[in-house]
This record gives C-alpha cells, sequence and structure tokens, in this order.
C-alpha cells in the first residue's frame, strides 16, 4: 500500500506522534526514553514560549494501516536573522526501515519548508540549541543519554539517500573517573581563583540556585555558544521556562558555580546524575510511581552526564573550565561515580575536546546534523 501523510492537528495525533519511539524502539536496550512531560511542553504551541518566534508543524507517516514515521518542521525566525540563511529546521524525525516512508516524510517537510520561502532545510535540530540535535551516526550499541538523540543505523543511510549531506558533526566521550585529584591540580586551582578574586559560590539549594545565579547562567550560555552551531539568543520567557522545568533535576553535587566578589557569575558547570536506566524503567513517566526510580538515581549515581560548561569571556584562557570540571569529578569520586559522558562537542571545537586529554577516555558517539539546500 502507498505512504499516507497526515498532519499532527488535535491532541491525540500529539500524543500518537511523541510515543511512537516507544513502538519503534521496543526491545532496544540502547534507546532512552523521553521526559514525556518535557517532550509535550516543547512541541505544543500553547506551552513553548519559543513559538513567539518560531512555527512548526508536524506529520505522522502511515503504510498498511500503521504508524510508521514522523517528522517536525520548524522555521526559527530569529535563527535566519542571525545566520543569514533561509533554512527551515527538521526534528523529531523517526521511522521504519522503509524507503517509502522516509521518502514520503521528508518530500512533506520539504514542500512545507519551500511553501514558507526557505531555500534549505537541516537539522535534527530543535527550536534552541538547548533541545535535543544531529543523528547519531556512531555508537549504536553504546547506552544513549537524556539530552541526546538515540536513532537507528539505517537513518543514515536513508537521508543520504535523499540527497542529505554532512553539514556538522558532534563527538562524544566516555570519561573514566580517576582514582583521585592529584594533589598539584588541586594547588593550581587555588591559585586560579586567588588570582581572578574568584570563589565557588556556596548555594545549599536549587532554590537558591535559580534565586540568585539561574538567569546570570543563561546569560553566560547565550555569550559564551553564540557562535556555536545553530544557535539562536534565549528570551526571558524561554530562560524562565527552562529553570522552572529542569530546575527540580539538578544536583548540586554536580552543578558547580564561580562567582566573583559581588556574586557575579563568572562560570559553571552542570552535570546530572544519569536518568537513562531509570528512564527506561518508568518508560518516560514521572507518575505515578516514575519518581521512585527518578529519585534513586539521582541520588546514587554510578554515571553522570556532562551537561554544560561555560565561563564569561573575560575568564576565559584562565582555566577555569579545567577547574570546574575537576570540582566535579571531586564529588563525583567520592561518591563512587565510575565515569561521564559528555555531551555533543563539535568536532572542529578542539578547546573543549582537548579537556579530556587528562582523562582516561574514548570516543564512542558521533552525530551529525545533515543539510539539503533547494537552491
Amino acid at each position: 500500500m502507498a505512504v499516507t501523510i497526515t498532519q499532527v492537528k488535535t491532541r491525540k495525533d500529539l500524543k500518537k506522534f511523541v510515543m511512537f519511539p516507544f513502538s519503534l524502539y521496543k526491545g532496544n536496550d540502547c534507546w532512552v526514553p523521553p521526559l514525556l512531560f518535557d517532550e509535550y511542553n516543547t512541541l505544543r504551541k500553547d506551552k513553548n514560549p519559543a513559538f513567539e518566534d518560531a512555527e512548526a508543524e508536524y506529520w505522522l507517516a502511515w503504510k498498511d494501516g500503521k504508524l510508521a514515521g514522523r517528522i517536525a518542521g520548524i522555521i526559527v525566525h530569529k535563527a535566519i536573522q542571525k545566520w543569514g540563511t533561509k533554512h527551515a529546521r527538521f526534528g523529531w524525525v523517526d521511522f521504519i526501515d522503509d524507503r517509502e516512508v522516509s521518502k514520503a516524510l521528508f518530500d512533506t517537510v520539504e514542500s512545507w519548508a519551500r511553501s514558507k520561502g526557505m531555500e534549505g532545510i537541516q537539522g535534527p535540530m530543535g527550536f534552541t540549541d538547548l533541545d535535543k540535535e544531529g543523528m547519531l551516526v556512531e555508537g549504536f550499541n553504546e547506552l544513549g543519554t537524556l539530552p541526546m538523540i538515540y536513532n537507528h543505523a539505517y537513518y543514515k543511510d536513508h537521508l543520504e539517500a535523499l540527497g542529505y549531506s554532512k553539514d556538522v558533526d558532534w563527538l562524544e566521550f566516555e570519561v573514566k573517573a580517576p582514582k583521585e585529584i592529584p594533589e598539584k591540580v588541586k594547588r593550581v586551582n587555588e591559585l586560579i581563583l586567588k588570582r581572578s578574586n574568584l570563589r565557588l559560590a556556596d548555594a545549599k539549594s536549587a532554590r537558591e540556585v535559580a534565586k540568585k545565579y539561574a538567569h546570570q547562567i543563561f546569560d553566560i550560555i547565550d555569550e559564551a555558544y553564540a557562535d556555536l552551531y545553530g544557535t539562536v539568543p534565549l528570551s526571558k520567557k524561554q530562560v524562565d521556562a527552562y529553570i522552572k522545568q529542569y530546575l527540580g533535576f539538578i544536583n548540586l553535587r554536580y552543578t558547580k558555580i564561580i562567582v566573583d566578589s559581588n556574586d557575579k557569575v563568572a562560570g559553571f558547570g552542570i552535570a546530572m546524575p544519569s536518568l537513562s536506566r531509570a528512564l527506561q524503567k518508568t518508560q518516560g513517566r514521572l507518575f505515578p510511581f516514575g519518581w521512585i526510580h527518578i529519585l534513586k538515581a539521582l541520588n546514587k549515581p554510578k554515571i553522570i552526564d556532562l551537561y554544560l560548561v561555560a565561563v564569561r569571556k573575560e575568564y576565559l584562557n584562565r582555566g577555569l573550565n579545567a577547574l570546574l570540571l575537576a570540582e566535579v569529578t571531586k564529588n563525583a569520586i567520592e561518591d563512587g561515580v565510575e565515569k561521564a559522558e559528555t555531551a555533543g562537542e563539535l568536532e572542529t571545537n578542539t578547546a573543549v575536546i582537548s579537556m579530556w586529554d587528562s582523562y582516561e577516555k574514548r570516543q564512542h558517539k558521533r552525530r551529525r546534523a545533515y543539510i539539503k539546500k533547494f537552491i
């Protein structure tokens, strides 16, 4: 039978869109379900403040009466203004291993993009750089992580057959926790803080972090990541939404903030206990009992996920990145953490990648943003 494409118009349709990967990856021990409330809050136009500047449509693919794929088309107007390229984005793309299905999905999103005056399309990407991005092209037998996309190995071949080519790659590393932080490193870090008149913030709770530092942290994110692939500045409403949505998951053992004498944030590092196995048990749900597994994962981690490290421009090249990593590592060692998973790092970003040179590591995953130009 021919492939049928339907547009997501109702909440029932959106539920099918969100839940499709659960059937596609059933039995796959490497796929990690998303937090369902997060998916709905991101995709719903009445929940995500990104829609003040962006537009998006979602589609489902059907074959032989069964749901066979999904895709989102996104246009972020701030991105077009910033980067000077009239490119749409595709994201939330999943499909069975059927070329007719993938072609129908991408034909649909490309036609939509053309109708909006776009000159190309790139992805997988979200509304902001803090959404999941990058198609997995290496590391299919590795456990996925909450902030990153996991997908089947055949996706790459489907996209390339449809005329898509590599735009950028991100690398990910598994970093083994050392037995101890060398005394020399500790002394150097103390000297770095003293010379720059800085100190580690001593926030006692996630609420205190939110009140005193959260908005400053997002200011640094906008500044430090401004030149990275596909980034767009965040509005105050977006920042407030991120703080409200994710702050409760912060573990202060692995969140380190450096401040100056006026309590202004100079840099920060955020890592989180891995929620991968917990989310597999809860199937992405917090209620009624999913929070029990999440709580256990947050308090007794063997693996931590490294999310963000950034410093203000005036403190670049002063060793703050390494200091932040060392502080997180120190607590990880004390807590019995065995290893860390990095977030995606652009393969050209040698300054960031070199941070792992002093650690025992392996580069175990690679993900890719694809692009197709219409003209």
